[in-house]
């Protein structure tokens, strides 16, 4: 088990530092501004490892092609599936803010009525 998790590290690794070039076009260097640490390469691709390591410990796999396979997929979909997420959330929001804005026009109405 152990000889696969350091496999899913390297491979989900190397596959977030191949999805980063895809999408930038160039591997961008970590770098630190006033307000900001850009960790460049290194964020895509500890999200690749993390992706694939969950993956391969959650599958209890038995043969070495299947968590290449597996570290492979995770890795180099390991942002796409961080995009998602975030378009939930963003999906979510305005549907909360209806309802808030809702609340707020009964409460102004109740307090107008007295």
């Amino acid at each position: 088990m152990l000889l696969h998790l350091v496999l899913a590290i390297f491979i989900g690794g190397s596959m977030g530092l191949l999805g980063h070039a895809k999408k930038q076009g160039k591997i961008e260097k970590p770098r630190v501004t006033k307000r900001f640490i850009y960790l460049g390469f290194l964020e895509e691709m500890i999200i690749g490892i993390v992706a694939a390591v969950l993956v391969v410990a959650s599958s209890d796999t038995e043969s070495i092609f299947r968590v290449v396979f597996l570290s492979i997929l995770a890795g180099y979909g390991g942002e796409r599936i961080m995009q998602r997420v975030e378009l939930v959330r963003q999906a979510e929001r305005p549907n909360e803010l209806k309802a808030e804005t809702k609340q707020e026009q009964e409460n102004n109405k109740n307090n107008d009525a007295i």
